[in-house]
């Protein structure tokens, strides 16, 4: 059984305990795990799993970061470690909804490694453990906030955000109007504004409560 570790105001940044304890009890590769969009109202739902190989500063929940800093990280990540993407499109997501589109985007994420973990940390509920994790039976487990606290996590959200946040801008080249490069595809008040003026796109979440009413 992994120990609990008990977290305090001063563990908010970021830190290698869990890797490192994994690691001591006989761990070879331990993997952070986390994902983008899941509370988006359009675009993709995008993981990241992170195999740390050394210690890496600056690392922090990619929300508390801001893009030019995401940015410099996500390619330092890369250069240091092993990393891999899983993304669920948005056809996907509409027809698995956010549990399975979530399950499926980790396990993408932790093939698109090609490295297998022996450990996986990620940031989540227990419901939301990756299916390729449990029909190997790797070890996994949830850590609440986890993205606030344990590195590997915290790298994962980073290149995962970044990953997404490019598609989303691409995404605002193809189809005019909702301003995707500025909202990502969250519910912000400029995103509602476009909703009422153009309506749902095909690239939106249809079971999302705003969109019951929204035009197709």
């Amino acid at each position: 059984m992994i120990k609990k570790l008990k977290l305090t105001k001063r563990l908010r940044i970021p830190h290698r305990k869990h890797e490192d304890y994994l690691h001591e009890v006989g761990f070879k590769i331990v993997c952070g795990l986390d994902e983008v969009g899941r509370g988006a109202w359009a675009g993709p739902l995008v993981a990241g799993a992170v195999i740390l190989n050394r210690r890496l500063y600056g690392l922090r929940d990619s929300k508390l970061l801001t893009a030019k800093e995401r940015e410099k990280l996500a390619r330092k990540i890369r250069r240091t470690s092993k990393v891999g993407i899983g993304e669920v499109s948005i056809d996907e997501v509409n027809k698995l909804k956010l549990t399975k589109a979530t399950q499926l985007a980790f396990s993408r994420a932790i093939k698109n490694l090609k490295v297998e973990p022996d450990f996986i940390l990620f940031d989540g509920l227990l419901g939301l453990y990756p299916e390729r994790a449990t029909a190997s039976r790797t070890g996994c487990r949830a850590i609440k906030k986890g993205d606030m606290v344990c590195s590997s996590i915290a790298a994962a959200s980073i290149v995962a955000k970044v990953y997404r946040d490019r598609i989303m801008r691409q995404l605002d080249k193809k189809i005019k109007g909702y301003n995707f490069s500025s909202h990502k595809g969250y519910g912000t008040r400029l995103h509602r504004e476009r909703l009422k003026k153009l309506g749902m796109s095909k690239f939106h979440r249809h079971f999302y409560q705003p969109f019951k009413k929204s035009p197709k």
